[in-house]
């Protein structure tokens, strides 16, 4: 359970970096306790896709993992970003990234900071 809860707190803490360097992806609330909550609740949606669909998805595509030496992760991280906007949107959440670009660059931003995260933060159950 601990770790569940740290991986998702480094989720929404890659998750607010990226909305705080990208314009946009994009993060509205009427007060910061409403900001935080949709962030920690979109740091679970994306937790869930990444468990869920990204390893389908990594399955699928694995001759191109192999083709293009594995930088056909950073699209596959774009899409998984980009399916995350699309369910926000379809749980009232107010998440947003605009553009596949955007995906991109947020995507690879999540990874490093999402990793650096979990290097940092504690791991046990």
């Amino acid at each position: 359970m601990k770790n569940f809860v740290v991986k998702t707190l480094a989720n929404a803490g890659a998750l607010g970096v990226a909305i705080w360097l990208l314009q946009d992806i994009t993060l509205t609330g009427e007060s910061t306790g409403k900001k935080a909550l949709t962030l920690i609740l979109v740091a679970l949606v994306f937790g869930l896709v990444n468990v869920l669909v990204k390893p389908i998805v990594k399955l699928l595509t694995l001759p191109l993992f192999i083709l293009t030496l594995g930088l056909i992760t950073l699209v596959v991280n774009a899409l998984m970003l980009l399916l995350t906007s699309w369910l926000a949107e379809q749980f009232d959440l107010s998440f947003h990234v605009e553009g596949f670009w955007t995906a991109i660059v947020g995507g690879l931003i999540i990874s490093i900071v999402s990793w650096a995260l979990n290097v940092v933060l504690p791991d046990g159950d």
